[in-house]
């Protein structure tokens, strides 16, 4: 066959980057990024130029799989029919229910989903179809305070304004690294392009973080910060530009008073032994904040997954909001979506405590409840134990807080799914695995990202490949799924009814029934493609598939627009930064008068890491993803290293109060004195199905072994994943 171009999209992660492909007939000849692309302009990163070996990956499930034996190294998988699957599965779901009550039956929702049009539009509700409170995602681990504070500032938790880069003159990153991420919760493709541009306007790049990161080095400015004290700074800052009067907030923003009364006992003077960051740093930085032509202030990992993530992120938007920079070019701004999923109420706008977890009492936020409460409701006892799992496209066991723990408990389940194309740490504890095509193979629309994007676009991606006869995409398994599901439930209710009230009564259950099939089917009738068409042109746009479909890279929409107060959510379209929930926990960590963790003898604080090459916990086993150096040792500075006899390269043991592990170590002071550091999803040792003849990376070992699921963030329950106190030593 002839060599063919076409353009699709990236969806390894949030960047989403526009790719030009030249395939012939079923093979990948070449991908690169296209330069036409109106978001990424021709960015690309390593992943993106794997996809092809994941399309081609032998370890790759492509049909289903029924697990034999019990869940461990000795288990075996045997093939099984879809609709033999679909069946197993929907009864083993309803069964649980119908004995144990609707809860029992939990449900997790892994990162990929959110990278898959068809997860989007059926996936999420199969898991309205299971109705269970029991509802867990990667959110808890990594994102619920940027949630909470877009709930409580404007007015809907997916409200979330974005540096608008291409024309700031300042940007300020806390605990976030974009050179590795290629940005995160900001879409942000080709930022190297993008600083390069910000520096030849004269604009600056201030990071903080614990870690010298690859952001950090091309920074103008970069300040080492103890990990789990950006609490400290962020109020600092406030307290300077209050004190100084050098705030100038839009007149939809009230509640100036009540943020200068909270921080009034956080000074520069105060911040500075608790976080390393001299005071004198802190003043400057927060008078450039506010008298540069613009500044976009923007906080990340970092300072989501530690003890004050609520905080910090609160005050991220205070000090924007504050400095008249919210909502304004080269500030921080609101996306104009071609698909409004907030406009249209199709995401709901969140809400916090509704209900709480059964044994710890951790509250949900927005229908989900904090994962590092999963395996205690799988194995305590008592009503409303957990008895089943639904996982879609995660892998808890190796990216939430002591996975190990999780494991044992999985293995105890009555039954568990995961919709799932490869054998992983967790799918391993499954008795079926039903597993989707692969990116390749479907086509996509990024519902999510176009709504945290740094220019508005909308761009569709055709599949690159038909998927082959005997597969099933994502939206078709959990099409089956939900639809069996519903008419298994209602043929149990008609036997029930039948059973105790005869024929008469039969068929009044029967039709008082026949709307709950009907909506089920009208959720799931139409297709992902269809879904997008239809909300493009009943929003006006003038755009559709078919149109985008015909425009590589997809349409140019402008840069970000003044969105406020017109897009708030808010009752009074007013912006409230006095919150009482962010207040009293400020007024909670200044009465706790905590004193300076000083690095300094028997414990370490332990941060996280990713690299570009790395995607959570997958992609391990692509040979061109793991050549080069190792990423998987820990990193100590030269001092700590030196007090704890340890030189570089050797093996190590690292204890937390949730575990240990062991692993080689390197020296360098990119880590500031009384930090190491580890990477996050690694150890797949554990897992069969993983290829690891390839991988030299893959000695590394699960950072959440060292993650303590009792310790969360007070208000929304996120899992602390930065600033765990550590002991390092040198291994015997």
């Amino acid at each position: 066959m002839a060599e063919e171009t076409r353009y699709i999209t990236c969806v390894l992660c949030e960047a989403s980057c526009g790719l030009e492909v030249k395939v012939d007939g079923p093979t990948v000849v070449s991908i690169r990024g296209h330069k036409e692309d109106p978001l990424s302009r021709g960015h690309i990163c390593p992943k993106a130029i794997a996809l092809q070996d994941l399309h081609t990956d032998p370890d790759r499930l492509r049909t289903p799989v029924r697990r034999v034996g019990a869940p461990g190294a000795d288990a075996t998988w045997e093939p099984i029919g879809w609709d033999e699957a679909f069946d197993l599965v929907a009864e083993r779901i309803v069964a649980i229910q119908a004995e144990h009550g609707a809860d029992a039956v939990a449900a997790y929702l892994g990162n990929p989903n959110v990278h898959s049009l068809g997860a989007l539009t059926h996936g999420v509700n199969l898991v309205r179809t299971i109705k269970s409170r029991n509802t867990f995602s990667a959110t808890s681990v990594d994102q619920l305070p940027h949630h909470l504070n877009a709930m409580l500032l404007y007015g809907h938790q997916f409200l979330l304004p974005v540096p608008d880069i291409d024309r700031t003159q300042l940007l300020v990153l806390i605990g976030n690294n974009p050179m590795a991420s290629n940005g995160s919760m900001m879409t942000v493709p080709g930022f190297p392009g993008r600083l390069r541009e910000l520096k030849a306007r004269g604009g600056r790049l201030v990071v903080l973080d614990p870690r010298r990161t690859e952001t950090a080095k091309v920074a103008d400015a970069h300040h080492f910060i103890r990990p789990g004290t950006d609490a400290y700074v962020l109020l600092a800052i406030l307290h300077v530009l209050t004190t100084e009067g050098l705030t100038k907030p839009a007149e939809y923003v009230r509640g100036l008073a009540e943020v200068a009364a909270a921080v009034a006992p956080f000074t520069p003077d105060r911040a500075e032994p608790m976080s390393g960051m001299p005071a004198a740093e802190i003043i400057a930085l927060a008078r450039q904040i506010a008298s540069a032509e613009s500044a976009a202030v923007h906080g990340r990992m970092g300072v989501s997954t530690q003890e004050h993530g609520a905080i910090c992120q609160w005050a991220v938007q205070c000090i924007n909001a504050l400095t008249g920079n919210l909502d304004r070019p080269g500030g921080t701004m609101f996306t104009t979506p071609a698909i409004d999923l907030i406009g249209k109420r199709m995401l709901g706008a969140g809400h916090l405590g509704a209900w709480s977890s059964r044994v710890r009492g951790l509250p949900e936020f927005g229908g989900e409840l904090p994962v590092s409460v999963l395996a205690e409701e799988i194995s305590t006892p008592g009503d409303g134990q957990i008895k089943g799992l639904v996982c879609l496209a995660g892998n808890p066991v190796s990216s939430t807080p002591a996975g190990d723990d999780l494991g044992d408990a999985l293995a105890g389940l009555d039954f568990m799914v995961a919709i799932d194309f490869y054998i992983t740490e967790t799918s391993r504890y499954a008795d079926v695995i039903l597993p989707p095509t692969g990116p390749l193979e479907r086509d996509h629309y990024d519902l999510v990202f176009h709504l945290l994007a740094v220019r508005n676009t909308a761009r569709w991606s055709s599949a690159l490949f038909d998927k082959p006869e005997e597969a099933r995409h994502d939206w078709e398994i959990a099409k089956e799924l939900a639809l069996r599901i519903v008419t298994l439930r209602e043929k149990k209710a008609l036997a029930d009814a039948e059973g105790l009230t005869g024929l008469a009564n039969t068929a009044a259950t029967a039709v008082k029934d026949l709307p709950k099939t009907v909506e089920a089917q009208a959720r799931f009738r139409s297709t992902p493609k269809q879904q997008v068409d239809l909300l493009l042109k009943a929003l006006g746009t003038g755009l559709s598939v078919k149109k985008l479909a015909q425009t590589p890279g997809g349409a140019d929409l402008g840069p970000l627009e003044p969105r406020l107060p017109q897009r708030l959510y808010t009752e009074d379209k007013l912006v409230h930064l006095g919150q009482p929930l962010i207040t009293q926990a400020i007024a909670a960590l200044d009465a706790a008068g905590a004193t300076a963790h000083n690095g300094v003898g028997d414990e370490l604080l332990l941060i996280g890491r990713r690299a570009q090459r790395d995607n959570n916990s997958w992609l391990h086993n692509v040979p061109r993803l793991t050549s080069g150096k190792p990423r998987h040792r820990l990193l100590i500075h030269p001092t700590d290293a030196a007090e704890r006899d340890i030189r570089d390269g050797d093996v190590v043991d690292i204890t937390s109060a949730a575990g240990k592990v062991s692993i080689d170590c390197h020296l360098t002071d990119d880590v500031m004195p009384g930090v190491v550091c580890l990477p996050h999803g690694y150890g797949h040792a554990r897992a069969d199905g993983i290829r690891l003849e390839h991988a030299k990376t893959l000695a590394g070992v699960s950072f959440n072994e060292l993650s303590d699921p009792q310790r969360t963030e007070a208000i929304t329950g996120n899992a602390i994943l930065n600033g765990i106190p550590v002991g390092v030593s040198r291994a015997d």
